[in-house]
């Protein structure tokens, strides 16, 4: 593997993992505006994207507990990522919602198993 290779690799690995990281924060968004009363949106807040990345961890990510075939491993993280579009949409922010999406279908789409 060259040093240009594997360097590479390394960025859209920290690109992907940033990625994940504003799609938990997208979910929290949603469920903090979602919600009606303090303890809804709270609970909102924290449990939406604690189960997206319950799921996450344990399907998905690079060294899951769970090895799921090619054809689930894509459909999971586009429900994860597709909820956290769906999320920003419904919370009042299309543009930003939109916009994550497409950056994140075009990394998923010229990404390798890392």
């Amino acid at each position: 593997m060259s040093a240009v290779y594997t360097s590479i690799k390394s960025v859209n690995l920290a690109l992907r993992f940033l990625l994940e990281l504003c799609a938990l924060a997208a979910l929290a968004y949603w469920g903090s505006h979602t919600g009606t009363g303090l303890i809804a949106k709270i609970g909102l807040g924290i449990g939406t994207p604690l189960v997206a990345a319950v799921i996450w961890g344990i399907f998905v990510a690079s060294k899951a507990s769970v090895t799921v075939p090619e054809p689930w491993h894509l459909i999971l993280e586009l429900l994860v990522f597709g909820s956290a579009v769906a999320g920003l949409v419904a919370a009042g922010r299309p543009t930003l919602g939109w916009a994550s999406g497409r950056r994140r279908t075009r990394l998923t789409s010229s990404r390798g198993r890392c």
